[in-house]
């Protein structure tokens, strides 16, 4: 800043003090929130919000088995946003073993209103901060928000019959003595009719509490059934590590090595055993980062079956029964309901 007229050489090293922030700086947001809280603070108020219990949407609950996290009101708002407050709820997200594409017979006229399709989608992806149960559904309508048909849009409005059957679910942070972490890796092998990509899908637990999801499709085509699972592993064991970094820093210490299960023999026979093989050279980075984290003791991968393998509602539509199963092991609770 350029010192005012008449100053000599004894101020050259010296700078002017602004009396008011500037819109525009990046101090200004800081700056403002200061004033307004000594403001405050003078004219007698106290700055004790006390316990948490509602923030952007989201109640936070206390119950005798710990906290819950739910998005009752928020659902229950979009419900009558869109009209289907009394409508017939369903027991699933989204039907079992869907498949869906541009080219379907019926229902393939591209959406007049695409914003309406996009708001509704938006809200949804809010929605499953609470919600893991409709990861897998919201991540497949997001990915035709530019050019929608009605088929998606009759998708997403299942979706909503969905939650209202169960409008105040939520995550539920159970008490226990455990801290350790269980990761759960699975996908659905060439998910993706149009690009024939797979789904990605894991499942993060400390102690019994669920902590991280995603359902994501992965980047690139997958050559079989094993590589697809493989990295979904991977993926799992990124966010293994930069979780233990995070509980680092909060200083709680955490056994290892971390469980990865998965449901894949081969895969798991692939990442415990050392020879590099032909067939598995396309995806030979993976082979690596995963075993080097399996030898330094990190990670540890656990067989599971399939019908106990809890990451596979973010990959796939499941039956009814396979679905609510999968809900309780996620720790799905509803505090409203009692």
């Amino acid at each position: 800043m350029t010192l005012p007229d008449g100053y000599g050489s004894n101020h050259e090293n010296k700078v002017c003090k602004l009396k008011k922030t500037l819109y525009g700086l990046k101090q200004a947001p800081r700056m403002w929130n200061e004033k307004l809280v000594n403001v405050l603070l003078e004219l007698g108020f106290e700055q004790n919000l006390g316990m948490l219990k509602y923030f952007l949407g989201i109640e936070v609950l206390k119950t005798k088995d710990g906290l819950c996290l739910s998005q009752r009101k928020y659902c229950l708002d979009l419900l009558a946003e869109f009209g289907l407050t009394g409508c017939k709820p369903v027991n699933s997200p989204i039907e079992a073993n869907h498949v869906l594409t541009y080219l379907c017979e019926q229902d393939n006229q591209v959406l007049l209103d695409v914003s309406v399709y996009q708001k509704l989608v938006g809200k949804l992806i809010y929605l499953s901060h609470t919600r893991p149960d409709i990861a897998y559904s919201e991540h497949y309508l997001s990915q035709y928000m530019h050019s929608p048909t009605n088929a998606h849009f009759k998708i997403a409005l299942r979706l909503l019959r969905y939650l209202k059957g169960s409008p105040g679910n939520g995550i539920l942070f159970k008490k226990g003595a455990s801290l350790d972490l269980r990761a759960f890796a699975d996908s659905d092998w060439g998910k993706c009719v149009n690009s024939r990509k797979s789904v990605t899908g894991f499942c993060i637990f400390l102690g019994n509490s669920l902590i991280s999801w995603k359902s994501k499709k992965q980047s690139t085509i997958s050559r079989s059934s094993a590589e697809a699972e493989y990295r979904a592993m991977c993926a799992a064991t990124c966010e293994i590590l930069w979780l233990l970094n995070i509980l680092k820093e909060l200083k709680v210490d955490i056994k290892l090595p971390v469980s990865l299960f998965c449901d894949n023999t081969a895969v798991i026979s692939i990442a415990a055993n050392p020879v590099f093989h032909e067939r598995t050279k396309h995806f030979e980075i993976d082979l690596f980062f995963l075993r080097e984290k399996i030898s330094k003791g990190v990670i540890k991968t656990v067989g599971v079956t399939s019908e106990n393998q809890t990451a596979d509602v973010l990959t796939k539509g499941l039956p009814v029964q396979a679905h609510e199963k999968v809900c309780k092991h996620l720790g799905l609770f509803n505090c409203f309901a009692y």
